[in-house]
């Protein structure tokens, strides 16, 4: 896997930013360039399991929720891959990476940073759908207001 991160500067306070992030309803909007369909299952509270998934294909991943700071960041530890809506586990392309969201805030301006592993051959479509998803996010909250 690979590391990539990426970073936007968003004219919301974090609070708002970090609602656009997670609201369950703005998360299928903006994780929908990443993926299409996903949709989460879970409570966001540090320890717990969260899944990721695909309504298109069924495809996911089950994650654990490392640390959370609520409107600065969150940090989530691939555990398994999955399929048929995270019911059966599938081969270990994501298990194991971390993914990061930072969000800092000077001035009312928010600036979001994701860190994220990636498997070394979606590298590509990463990098092209992840500044898409950011650039949503930033619409989105800026919308908000």
């Amino acid at each position: 896997m690979k590391e990539l991160q990426f970073s936007i500067e968003i004219s919301a306070p974090k609070e708002r930013v970090w609602a656009t992030l997670w609201d369950d309803v703005t998360f299928r909007d903006w994780a929908n360039f990443i993926d299409e369909g996903t949709y989460m299952l879970g409570v966001l509270k540090e320890g717990n399991e969260i899944q990721f998934v695909s309504s298109v294909n069924g495809y996911g991943v089950t994650d654990l929720i490392e640390e959370l700071r609520p409107n600065a960041f969150i940090s989530f530890r691939h555990r398994a891959d999955t399929i048929e809506s995270g019911q059966q586990k599938r081969q270990k392309e994501w298990t194991g990476g971390k993914e990061s969201y930072t969000l800092t805030e000077k001035d009312g301006v928010t600036v979001l940073t994701v860190k994220s592993d990636i498997p070394q051959e979606l590298e590509g479509t990463f990098r092209v759908n992840f500044p898409r998803a950011l650039a949503r996010i930033k619409a989105l909250a800026e919308k908000a207001q």
